[in-house]
C-alpha cells in the first residue's frame, strides 16, 4: 500500500513537471523568478536582471551543477521530448528577454521633454529605446534634468 502511494506521488510530480514545461514558450531553456522565460544556452547569467533562475528546462548536461538538484531532476526527465529546443537556443541568445520595443511608454512627455530615470539619474531623449520605459522616472525639460545633476544616456545630450 505504501509503495503504491509513493508511486502515485512520483507519477503526479512528473506529470506536474510536464504540464509546467508544456506551458513554456517554444525554444525556452528556463524560467526566471519574475515569470519571464529565457532561451540562453547556459544557466549562468541566463536570468541576470530578473532575480535569477527559477526553473531550468534544458538537459542537466547543459546546465552547471547547483545545490538545488530536487528542482532540476523532474525537469530533466521530459528533456528528450524537447531535444530540438537546445539546438536552436544559441541562435537566439541575443534576444533572451523581451526588448524595450514591446514595453509600453509612460503617459506624458512630448516635444522638448526628456525622460529622467530617477533610480540611475540618467535622462533619455525622445525616440531612444528607454524614453518613458524605465521602472522609475519622470518627464521634464533637459535643463531641469541637468539641474538635478542627471547626465544624458551615453553622454549624448538631446540638444546641441
Amino acid at each position: 500500500m505504501r509503495i503504491a502511494i509513493r508511486c502515485m506521488t512520483v507519477a503526479a510530480a512528473l506529470l506536474a513537471a510536464q504540464v509546467a514545461m508544456a506551458q513554456a514558450p517554444a525554444g525556452s531553456t528556463g524560467q526566471c523568478k519574475d515569470g519571464t522565460y529565457t532561451t540562453a544556452a547556459s544557466k549562468q547569467g541566463a536570468c541576470r536582471g530578473h532575480q535569477g533562475v527559477k526553473e531550468w528546462f534544458a538537459p542537466a548536461s547543459a546546465a552547471p551543477a547547483t545545490s538545488s538538484t530536487k528542482t532540476a531532476a523532474p525537469a530533466a526527465a521530459p528533456a528528450p521530448a524537447q531535444s530540438a529546443a537546445p539546438a536552436t537556443a544559441p541562435a537566439k541568445t541575443a534576444s533572451t528577454h523581451a526588448s524595450t520595443a514591446s514595453m509600453t511608454q509612460a503617459a506624458g512627455g512630448g516635444p522638448g521633454m526628456v525622460w529622467l530615470n530617477t533610480s540611475t539619474n540618467v535622462y533619455h531623449c525622445p525616440g531612444t529605446s528607454y524614453y518613458g520605459k524605465t521602472k522609475a522616472g519622470a518627464y521634464m525639460s533637459e535643463a531641469d534634468a541637468k539641474a538635478k545633476g542627471a547626465h544624458a544616456d551615453h553622454n549624448k545630450p538631446c540638444t546641441k
